[in-house]
Order: C-alpha cells, then sequence, then structure tokens
C-alpha cells in the first residue's frame, strides 16, 4: 500500500497522469486543494490542471500508518510537495505540507484508493507558482 501511495507521487512529478488509472479506483472521491473531485477523470483533471504549467514538482510522503481490515484499509501520512515555476513574480518556489488521509480498496488489480483527503498543514514560499499566469515579463 505505501508503493501505491508512492506510484501517485511519482506520477505527478513525471507528468504521467493516466498512471493515476493504477493507483485510484475508477470512482474514487478526493479533495485536494479543497477542491472535490468524483471519479478517476475530475482527479486527473484536477492533478494536470496544476502541475502541467510547473517547470518541475517534488513529492514526498512518509511516517506512514495503514490499517488492513480483509478488503479494506485505511493509509494515512505526512507529505511535503515543492513547486517550482521559473520566472514567477515573487518568487520561484512554492512548498506545500500536509497529510494524506486514504480509503483503499483490494480490486482485480490491486490495491486502490478509493477515497483521498489532502490537508495543507503549512506552506512556504510564493503560492502564486501555483497560480495561472503570473510569470515575470523580464
Amino acid at each position: 500500500m505505501i508503493n501505491l501511495v508512492s506510484r501517485y507521487c511519482w506520477a505527478l512529478d513525471a507528468k504521467d497522469f493516466e498512471d493515476l488509472h493504477n493507483v485510484f479506483t475508477p470512482d474514487a472521491f478526493a479533495i485536494l486543494g479543497g477542491t472535490e473531485c468524483h471519479g478517476i477523470d475530475a482527479i486527473i483533471m484536477r492533478v494536470s490542471s496544476a502541475l502541467t504549467r510547473l517547470d518541475v514538482s517534488h513529492h514526498l510522503v512518509g511516517s506512514h500508518m495503514v490499517e488492513v481490515d480483509g478488503d479494506r484499509a485505511s493509509h494515512k501520512c505526512y507529505l511535503q510537495a515543492q513547486h517550482m515555476l521559473r520566472g514567477t513574480k515573487g518568487g520561484d518556489l512554492w512548498l506545500v505540507a500536509g497529510t494524506y488521509e486514504d480509503q483503499l480498496v483490494r480490486t482485480s488489480d490491486g490495491w486502490r484508493i478509493k477515497h483521498r483527503i489532502l490537508s495543507r498543514v503549512w506552506t512556504e514560499g510564493n503560492p502564486n507558482v501555483a497560480a495561472p499566469d503570473l510569470r515575470s515579463t523580464s
């Protein structure tokens, strides 16, 4: 299950958003950055719209807690996500730290996330990195 959460991070940072079909159930629900996403297509749209425009992102997860109950499991971990967009007015970097809290299910294709909540705990740097069209013109 920890590999599943790591796979999510690798998919985001590689901008391989189609790989998220190997992470979530088709009917998954997620709250990401305050946005409710119903279904895998909405999750892919949310993360791709946030990350495609960046020069690079780097997602790290740790301190995993997993509880398995048959074909269901709960998972939570800490996360830090660094975002970079060179030339952004106010600075090129934005760091987000928080938690992922997940409900997972065992499927015929292996474990998948059915429900995910991203909770921000703190941020540092320039939030304009995550906002569209704020690169400096110089």
